[in-house]
């Protein structure tokens, strides 16, 4: 069996070298964090974190098209207490 017919999740299964197009800032200030040797690790922390808020995007819509979006101090209320803070019903998240 071809790893092509095996569904791996994000972080799983072997490595497959592909061709990355960026542009020279960014390749840079990636170069600059983690060195040269660096850079693959990097993209593949960068993807998944990418594909988790996808996911958490898709998941938000679902709740949101069900449930209608969530109450804005409601969810500042929940915030604050999550993190000892005051309550910023008017702050962006």
């Amino acid at each position: 069996m071809a790893d092509d017919d095996v569904e791996f999740p994000p972080g799983d299964g072997p490595t497959s070298g592909i061709s990355v197009t960026l542009t020279a800032g960014t390749l840079h200030a990636i170069r600059e964090r983690v060195g040269k040797r660096g850079v693959s690790a990097y993209l593949e922390k960068a993807a998944q974190r990418q594909i988790e808020r996808d996911n958490l995007d898709e998941l938000i819509a679902d709740f949101d098209k069900a449930h209608g979006p969530a109450d804005p101090a409601a969810v500042a209320a929940k915030r604050a207490r999550l993190t000892g803070g005051a309550s910023n019903a008017g702050a962006a998240a």
